[in-house]
Formats: C-alpha cells, sequence, structure tokens
C-alpha cells in the first residue's frame, strides 16, 4: 500500500466521522423525497460493492507519475476544506440532501457567497482527487455521486425558492450551482 492511499483513506475517515459527529448538532427537520433514501444507500452500496469485487483495482492503476498523484492529492484536501467550510457555516442548518430544517435560514456567507452548494462541489472535487491519486476507476464513482449531488442541488433549489421567496432568487442569480464563475 502507497502512502498516498494511506493518507487519502485517513482523510476521508476523519472527514466522514467529523460529519457523522456534527450531524448530531443538526436543526431537528423533516426529509422530504424519502423515496430517495433508498438512492443514498443504493449508490453506497454500487461504490462498495465494486471494491469489494475488485472492480476498482487500485494499485494495479495507479499512476506513477508523481505530478498527477501531487495533484490528486491537492484537490482531495482543497475538496474536504471546502466540504468542511461550507459545513461550519451551515451550522445547525445542515441536513441530508433534499431534506428541510425546522426554522430554515438562508446562508449566504462564507462559501455559500459564490457557489450554492459548496458542500456538494468540495465531496465531489476530494472524490476527483482521490480517483487521480489513487485509481482513474474511481472515477466511475464521482460520476455516480455527482449525478446524485446535481439532482439534489436541483430538488434544494426548487425548496429554498419556495421557502424563500423574495431573497432566494437574487441569491441564485449571484451565484453559481457548484463551480464559482462557471457552473
Amino acid at each position: 500500500m502507497k502512502a498516498i492511499d494511506v493518507i487519502i483513506g485517513l482523510g476521508w475517515l476523519v472527514f466522514w466521522a467529523y460529519w457523522l459527529v456534527m450531524a448530531l448538532t443538526a436543526k431537528a427537520g423533516q426529509a422530504r423525497w424519502t423515496g430517495c433514501a433508498a438512492i443514498r444507500v443504493g449508490i453506497i452500496i454500487v461504490i462498495l460493492l465494486l471494491l469489494r469485487l475488485r472492480v476498482v483495482k487500485g494499485h494495479q492503476a495507479v499512476t506513477r507519475n508523481p505530478w498527477l498523484l501531487g495533484i490528486g492529492l491537492a484537490l482531495f484536501v482543497l475538496g474536504l476544506a471546502l466540504a468542511v467550510w461550507a459545513r461550519v457555516y451551515l451550522g445547525r442548518n445542515w441536513g441530508m440532501p433534499m431534506s428541510q430544517k425546522a426554522d430554515s435560514e438562508l446562508v449566504t456567507t462564507g462559501p455559500y457567497r459564490k457557489i450554492r452548494h459548496p458542500i456538494y462541489s468540495g465531496i465531489i472535487l476530494a472524490m476527483l482527487g482521490t480517483a487521480m491519486a489513487v485509481s482513474p476507476y474511481l472515477l466511475a464513482a464521482v460520476v455516480i455521486v455527482g449525478a446524485y449531488f446535481l439532482f439534489s442541488a436541483v430538488v434544494e433549489e426548487r425548496n429554498m425558492a419556495k421557502l424563500f421567496p423574495a431573497d432566494y432568487p437574487p441569491y441564485k442569480r449571484s451565484t453559481k450551482m457548484l463551480v464559482p464563475y462557471i457552473l
């Protein structure tokens, strides 16, 4: 096992442990689109099966190019940092994708100043960095999770427009969905 695999693996472990602990501080809410819970579980099961069945053969497909390893590690770190930064700014308003919180607030500061869904952007960026540094086969997981986050973002934006009819449209016009200045 290469050092970069250990660093990235531990990074993901610490990130998800933090995420679970912080989930305990979130406001109470009611999940909408509960049928999408099956999609969430399905995505996780597919990725775990791919790993278990060794379809994702990281060590056989790892790049030997130190530049790609470095760029992948940098994207991984930047992605997780963006997701954590956004989570800090959301505070107790955070919830599972497509959920609604009691007493919702529209957060437009921090990373939300430029990106409407920086947590999604950060996780996708970290996964892309992981794929670059560990295995290009992981790009399949990036595509699956990216599509799910894009769907979630569209649904959440409809909900936010209903919850904040006066404030959300101007905010939406002044920001990008996932990538600052681009998308």
